[in-house]
């Protein structure tokens, strides 16, 4: 993955659309009936029936417009999609997260969406968080997807077996430890009352940025690992581990949170919205779990918002068809489309209700009440190797193989160094 980034972002634009030229000699970009055909580049096979639908209301409303799903497993669709952009052949519109759009945009593999942007409801249709997600040097470059945030989830059974009262959305981090702490001896041996595994973006960034600490500068030239509201905001999760609540972080790298809880070895846990469809499919807990909102830190909401955009190929051959396909992707009729399959929270803000209406089992508005005041996520174009160094280092402390001052210390040496290659 790093290699291909490097190379596109080495490779940039004039390669990617020379390449992108020579693929559209071949062709016309119409399909053998005549039609302009548009391909679809996807990776969640959960996904592909509201893709499915919208795909068809499009081609209902544009009868000269075909379009093709292609789904590639998420572990090989970044690979696959560098590739076949280098090589011209990378499909007219397709999914894109934050991770990876500065090195995208570095490449020359997304067209500018701005003026399309501007021209339809989208700007007043969206957080401006989730907008500027997909905002480079003021140019857009994709229309925001779905997002995802976090929620604290529990074993109900679990708790009135303990006989301690359930949590609630209006809880603190300290409110969370005295509920683990009341928890920890009513619980079966073996079993823990919540999880603190190294993960950045479920944990301790929320606590980070509400603490008024910072990860990554405006420019990204710098990192904020060694101000103390920042170790203070990842502290607080050793300190769990360290008090019992929580299995050490070795366990939890051997078996990850979500299972603990599915397995019912951990009474509460922290998840993103991408994990309903899992618990709520579990035959074995998914009538005896709720969730909360995640609890505040520092007096502040602290969540950590994420998602997905659709972007188009810049060496599309019908690069103002898939434009257009984009933006209407981004219709109030196409995200309620996909969020009443309730797989995935719609980032427009006039379909999140869906959401939670497709699994009224649960209390899902605790994903969606806060969103507009949810921490992005510190990306650049080295994000990547940036989180995996982060891992690296994060996870000596919580070890307790370093100190954290001490992790935090060589984590920034070796961070700002990378940053300034």
């Amino acid at each position: 993955m790093r290699k291909n980034i490097k190379k596109l972002a080495a490779v940039g634009l004039t390669a990617v659309l020379g390449a992108g030229l020579l693929a559209g000699c071949g062709g016309d970009g119409k399909s053998s009936g005549g039609k302009t055909e548009i391909t679809f580049g996807i990776w969640d096979e959960n996904q592909r029936p509201a893709m499915e639908q919208m795909v068809e209301a499009y081609e209902k409303e544009h009868d000269d417009v075909t379009i093709k799903i292609q789904l590639t497993p998420y572990k090989d669709y970044f690979t696959k999609l560098e590739t076949s952009a280098t090589g011209g052949k990378a499909p007219d519109v397709f999914w894109v997260n934050v991770l990876h759009l500065d090195a995208y945009v570095e490449g020359g593999i997304l067209a500018d969406l701005t003026d399309a942007v501007a021209d339809s409801d989208i700007p007043d249709s969206y957080s401006e968080t989730l907008l500027n997600n997909y905002v480079r040097d003021g140019k857009n470059y994709g229309v925001p997807k779905d997002f995802d945030t976090n929620a604290l989830w529990y074993n109900k059974e679990m708790f009135d077996e303990a006989g301690v009262a359930y949590p609630t959305d209006d809880m603190s981090y300290d409110d969370l430890v005295a509920l683990a702490t009341e928890l920890k001896d009513k619980l079966p041996d073996g079993v823990y009352p919540f999880a603190c595994p190294v993960d950045f973006q479920t944990w301790y960034y929320q606590t980070v940025y509400a603490n008024d600490g910072w990860i990554l500068n405006e420019d990204a030239t710098e990192t904020g690992y060694t101000d103390e509201k920042t170790m203070a905001g990842i502290q607080c999760w050793i300190d769990m581990i360290n008090a019992g609540l929580s299995p050490s972080s070795s366990a939890l790298a051997e078996t990850l949170p979500d299972a603990m809880f599915e397995g019912e070895q951990i009474a509460m846990n922290f998840a993103g919205s991408y994990m309903v469809p899992e618990y709520a499919a579990n035959d074995t807990i998914k009538d005896k779990i709720d969730c909360v909102e995640i609890p505040t830190f520092n007096g502040k909401e602290d969540n950590v918002i994420n998602g997905l955009a659709y972007c188009v190929f810049e060496g599309s051959k019908n690069k103002d068809a898939a434009t257009d396909f984009a933006i209407w992707l981004g219709s109030s009729e196409a995200q309620e489309i996909q969020g009443k399959t309730g797989v995935v929270i719609s980032a427009r803000t006039d379909a999140q209700h869906c959401f939670a209406e497709a699994n009224d089992k649960y209390n899902l508005a605790a994903y969606t009440n806060h969103a507009d005041e949810a921490y992005p996520l510190p990306v650049c174009n080295k994000a990547a190797e940036l989180y995996d160094l982060e891992a690296q280092y994060i996870k000596q402390a919580y070890d307790g193989t370093m100190t954290l001052k001490e992790a935090c210390t060589q984590l920034k040496q070796e961070a700002d160094a990378l940053l300034a290659e």
